[in-house]
């Protein structure tokens, strides 16, 4: 006797048995049991999820009789009347199923629904399933219109389609619409164990969870997989026999990838990728699974408590999630998924591969002073490029007293106050650089021993150099072919107060765009000692991402201090967004309130009854308001 295939042996044949369709067997057990009957039902969903089995497990309720053959309409059909048997063995003369993509003509219809007008012949109703409707076309569709919106009594419409989009409207809303869910690999897992046990097969969870991800929500793709996992492991389910059917990567290659990324060890991704290219693995299929390490590795990170503590990899994934800093992971992602999409634009699989694992090295932040295992040495982020002696010794003195008279004339003509501004400390720093030639002694920066204890100091941070002056203010003369780094030869020309204006300097602050430009525009400072300053923001998101990090980078780039920014959360009162707002409404109260003084439109209101249409006036901008002579 030939088998049976498990997807056919094992098809649910009550709503008990269905398996991650809750929401469904919800709604039709309930208009089963209350005699809430609708004349048409519309199932959607992708491939195997149980269209045409929740189609038989509802003609059945309808049609069941009960075993002794006195019963009526159920929700627990009793699966051994004439009725329930035949249908499930197909041969029910008052179910039939139409196969819309060989019966999508005006034709098939036509007949379909002359049959419609007669009476079931041996049940309670005549059920016609409709499987694929979306392939039939817009004349049949039209032809079947009046039927299905007022059928007889006695009849029931079932339609299913994987593409509800293809469905003319007219036909939607005469239908009771259900959504049938992709199988979770949890439940895809469950399901397959009480399949194998029934059949007495030995089965690994392992093989059985690459089963339910390769499935893709499919519950009939993952029993077809089965069948195929115990032909070709001879009765068995193992674990490395599945791998090599589906062509899948084992985890462990891949969490070795991202081992290496955390080490910065070029050389060892590209011996994993060598070791996939020698066992014939798909790079595409690596990737995949590569991405979706990435995700547990980002759940595990900002949601830990939503993770899947029964994953064999989870102590390695924990371990990992430790190790990469959360933007890394989502740079990481994107960079596999686009990687993914480029594999067919490259020369072969291997090289595209190779390219992505690339780029996530050449991504990754690197500290200070660390080199890439096996690469070439990246220079230090904090640290300034060397000056040649020659350089440095080639300026001449007599250039020296010029300079220093050019410096004088500029600071006298600045007007002399007690405390500079920000604004005023800002304009000369660019002359400072260009004027000074000499070396000065360097800024001297406190350790973290030595730093003043506040209530908000934190843990100490990496020592931070300025970049070079050629890079951190405008351009240099061109007698200078290199600039001396800012921090060893030059003092910072601008003295910090503690009534220092923020916002002044936040808008000479070359801040990138995004979160870190929008916590310095949000942001208010609230207290300065010594190179500690906190700053109150008004949301704490503000500060994800690094966006601390790149703002107190791009203060220490125009100070040239080592100037440690920390964070509090509170209300701001004095911040650029706020000035701009406050700017904003001024010079809408102005426009306002010139308008109605103005003699013209005084005269216009009072001798034609003119009225000024409220929210219509807009203050002119700087560029457009005429200048008095």
């Amino acid at each position: 006797m030939t088998s049976v295939a498990l997807a056919r042996k094992w098809r649910p044949k009550s709503f008990a048995s269905l398996v991650g369709q809750d929401h469904v067997v919800r709604a039709l057990t309930h208009a089963l049991d209350h005699d809430r009957l609708h004349h048409a039902y519309l199932f959607t969903g992708t491939r195997g999820v149980g269209k045409t089995t929740v189609s038989r497990i509802l003609a059945k309720a309808l049609n069941c009789t009960g075993p002794d053959g006195q019963g009526g309409v159920t929700s627990q059909p009793c699966g051994v009347c004439p009725a329930c048997t035949e249908i499930d063995a197909g041969r029910f003369v008052d179910y039939i199923e139409l196969d819309a993509a060989s019966n999508r003509g005006v034709e098939d219809m036509t007949t379909l629904l002359e049959q419609a007008v007669y009476k079931p012949t041996a049940g309670r109703f005549k059920v016609y399933m409709i499987d694929e409707v979306h392939m039939l076309s817009n004349h049949a569709f039209n032809a079947m219109l009046k039927t299905l919106e007022e059928p007889p009594d006695y009849v029931k419409f079932v339609l299913a389609t994987t593409d509800p989009q293809k469905v003319p409207v007219t036909v939607l809303s005469r239908c009771l619409q259900f959504n049938l869910k992709q199988m979770m690999p949890g439940a895809i897992v469950g399901h397959l164990q009480q399949v194998l046990q029934a059949e007495n097969v030995p089965a690994d969870d392992a093989a059985l969870r690459l089963i339910a991800r390769a499935a893709h929500g499919s519950m009939r793709d993952a029993l077809s997989l089965t069948d195929q996992a115990l032909a070709y492991c001879a009765g068995r389910v193992e674990t490395e026999a599945v791998q090599q059917m589906l062509g899948t990567v084992d985890r462990s290659d891949l969490l070795h990838i991202l081992q290496a990324l955390a080490a910065q060890d070029g050389v060892a991704l590209i011996h994993q990728a060598d070791a996939l290219e020698a066992r014939s693995l798909s790079f595409g299929a690596a990737l995949e699974e590569l991405a979706a390490l990435l995700q547990t590795i980002a759940l595990l990170q900002l949601v830990p408590q939503a993770a899947d503590a029964d994953d064999p990899q989870h102590e390695a994934l924990v371990a990992l999630a430790a190790q990469l800093s959360p933007e890394l992971v989502q740079l990481a992602y994107t960079t596999v998924l686009h990687g993914r999409n480029e594999l067919s634009l490259a020369p072969d699989d291997r090289t595209g591969f190779t390219m992505t694992l690339l780029r996530l090295l050449a991504f990754a932040p690197v500290m200070a002073g660390s080199v890439p295992q096996g690469g070439l040495a990246l220079p230090k982020a904090a640290s300034a490029a060397p000056v040649p002696q020659g350089k440095a010794a080639s300026t001449s003195p007599a250039a020296q007293p010029s300079q220093s008279a050019a410096a004088q004339m500029a600071a006298q003509r600045e007007p002399p106050t007690a405390k500079p501004s920000v604004q005023t400390a800002a304009k000369a720093m660019p002359r400072a650089a260009a004027t000074l030639s000499a070396p000065l002694p360097a800024t001297p920066v406190l350790a973290a021993e030595e730093a003043p204890a506040t209530s908000y100091a934190a843990q100490a941070e990496p020592q931070f150099v300025a970049q070079p002056a050629a890079q951190a203010f405008q351009a240099a003369p061109a007698a200078q072919t290199a600039a001396p780094p800012l921090a060893a030869h030059i003092k910072p020309p601008l003295q910090i107060t503690p009534d220092t204006d923020w916002p002044a300097l936040v808008q000479r602050l070359d801040v990138p765009a995004g979160l870190p430009r929008a916590l310095a525009q949000q942001s208010e400072l609230v207290a300065i000692e010594g190179t500690a300053w906190l700053l109150r923001v008004p949301n704490e998101q503000l500060t994800r991402a690094g966006s601390l990090d790149k703002l107190q980078a791009a203060v220490r780039l125009a100070l040239g201090q080592d100037i440690v920014l920390r964070t509090e959360t509170g209300e701001v009162t004095d911040s650029v967004t706020q000035r701009d707002a406050r700017a904003k409404a001024q010079a809408q109260a102005d426009a306002e309130a010139a308008i109605h003084n103005d003699p013209l439109v005084q005269q216009l209101m009072h001798d034609l009854g003119a009225q000024i249409v409220p929210g219509s006036l807009k203050p002119m901008p700087p560029s457009a308001q005429p200048t008095s002579a």
